[in-house]
């Protein structure tokens, strides 16, 4: 039995397949992150329309109520006009609360126990 691993051995002997490894890694950690990245920018813009809808919610309803303190005759509007916004927010709240897919980085995951497992192997420990 060897007292170096065998990693060590195509390090120095043949140190491009290492790099031609790593560098499969990296494109697929890009492509699993880009997948995911998109599901992010999502989250993250509708969770900004959440926000504008509700603030936009609150500020029409102030507005709403004020006017109908004015006024003595009820007129829909002062109740469609706040409740758009509100709409809006509680629809941009369902999209955001959604969780990511749980399949995020699982093939990157998969490829590191492989390897692992190969090396486990290579090295002599099941």
């Amino acid at each position: 039995m060897s007292i170096v691993h065998p990693i060590f051995s195509v390090l120095v002997s043949r140190p491009e397949l290492v790099m031609d490894h790593m560098a499969g890694y990296a494109a697929l950690a890009q492509e699993e992150a880009t997948s995911v990245g998109t599901e992010v920018v999502k989250r993250a813009a509708a969770w900004a329309v959440c926000g504008i809808g509700a603030f936009l919610f609150v500020v029409f309803a102030g507005i709403a109520i004020m006017l109908g303190a004015v006024h003595e005759e009820f007129h829909w509007a002062l109740v469609i006009v706040p409740a758009v916004p509100l709409a809006v927010a509680v629809g941009a709240f369902l999209v955001a609360r959604k969780k990511l897919p749980g399949r995020a980085f699982a093939e990157l995951r998969a490829q590191l126990d492989a390897d692992a497992q190969a090396l486990r192997t290579l090295g002599g420990r099941p």
